[in-house]
């Protein structure tokens, strides 16, 4: 049974003496999910695992463009290595986070966002039947849960016109819903909000779904005059939690980090190593562990471990290098999977990183690789001793 507060009243998930880690020292597998190919093949971010609900499927970007700006849309069947075409011809924002694509409806489908004839549409396509619907259009994408419906949807953080609230897109029906404007964030935070933008009109920005659906974080965004591709297109801070089953909001931190949901849809865990509580806001960090620079944490799907990237520099690799690494939620030690060369890959003006992420059943883990001319997707497979999500 999960505990879910165990985190903050002390009951620690390594605790008990079991060492969580011992799948992830001994025998672990890392290798490229699509091999030989003279193009990028990316998953998207730390939010969302590349890996179907099923197990059947990865799902990544590809691209033969330098920039990786161009590409397509595949998913590989793992247990013969075949790959299947879903969209082609896409345009995206950055090598950062590709088209933004991710599992949807239970793995029955994939949504994601795509810059068609001057106008950036959200689109979902089947992957049975290869059909595609057109959803949202000048929207952007941002991260839901794979096992549901529903996925958040925010205006251009870089000229959002009337699109500033934080809307819900139902892939099933095409409903749009509204729910939470960016007058009430204002009003509601007017200091915290002032202090940060001014008077400037704001956004809400890069909403994220808790696993459960009934919360969600966000940032919000200012228009800073420059082109989408460009570093200057919006001014984006502050990290807010919304409760959407009672329509309220939670917190307000004034720094947005790199957060991600903990499975018991309350927590989250966010940089420097630290634990949170999306009911309060109160934070803690998690202790005993190292400084992991640069890192995008993620969660495993029983609670117990998180993964994340890092500079190598710490851990005796060299400048330039990036480590993946695994570790104890309670902070009973961690283990480096990888190093590699990071100072490659897509040449975007944004780069991709690792982010990586485990897959459903907690026994991989996947992420970038920016080791050649070409960003790859990697995965990590622990050794014998791993255990099945309870």
């Amino acid at each position: 049974m999960r505990l879910p507060f165990c985190l903050f009243l002390g009951l620690l998930p390594g605790a008990f003496g079991a060492d969580l880690l011992a799948p992830w020292r001994e025998g672990v597998k890392v290798r490229p999910v699509a091999p030989d190919q003279n193009r990028h093949s990316m998953h998207t971010y730390f939010n969302i695992s590349p890996e179907s609900p099923d197990g059947k499927w990865v799902l990544y970007y590809t691209s033969s463009a330098p920039d990786s700006h161009e590409g397509d849309i595949r998913i590989l069947e793992r247990a013969t290595g075949k790959e299947k075409l879903l969209a082609s011809n896409l345009t995206t924002e950055d090598a950062h986070r590709a088209a933004c694509q991710q599992w949807v409806c239970g793995g029955r489908q994939v949504v994601f966002h795509d810059l068609r004839k001057g106008q950036w549409q959200v689109i979902a396509v089947d992957i049975k039947t290869g059909k595609k619907r057109v959803l949202a259009r000048n929207r952007l994408l941002s991260w839901g849960q794979a096992s549901g419906n529903i996925v958040p949807i925010y205006g251009l953080h870089w000229n959002p016109g009337p699109h500033r609230d934080l809307e819900l897109l139902n892939v099933e029906t095409g409903e749009i819903r509204t729910v939470v404007t960016a007058a009430a964030v204002r009003q509601s935070y007017a200091e915290a909000v002032s202090k940060e933008f001014g008077d400037r009109p704001i956004s809400i920005f890069f909403p994220i779904l808790s696993p459960d659906g009934k919360r969600i974080f966000f940032k919000l965004a200012t228009p800073a005059g420059g082109d989408f591709r460009s570093a200057k297109a919006s001014h984006r801070e502050i990290l807010i939690g919304y409760d959407l089953e009672r329509s309220r909001f939670l917190f307000l931190h004034p720094r947005w980090g790199h957060p991600a949901w903990h499975p018991d849809s309350r927590a989250f865990i966010n940089v420097p190593t630290m634990l949170a509580d999306s009911e309060t806001g109160s934070t803690r960090r998690i202790p005993d562990l190292p400084v992991f620079r640069g890192s995008h944490p993620s969660i495993s799907p029983d609670g117990r471990l998180f993964t994340t990237d890092t500079l190598a520099e710490a851990f005796g690799g060299a400048k330039g290098e990036w480590g993946v690494a695994v570790a104890d939620l309670g902070g009973q030690g961690y283990v480096m999977l990888h190093r590699f060369d990071g100072s490659k890959g897509a040449t975007s003006w944004r780069r991709s990183h690792p982010h990586p992420v485990f897959s459903p059943d907690g026994k991989r883990i996947y992420f970038n690789v920016n080791a050649s001319q070409w960003t790859q997707l990697f995965v990590a497979e622990a050794g014998a001793n791993a255990s099945t999500r309870p």
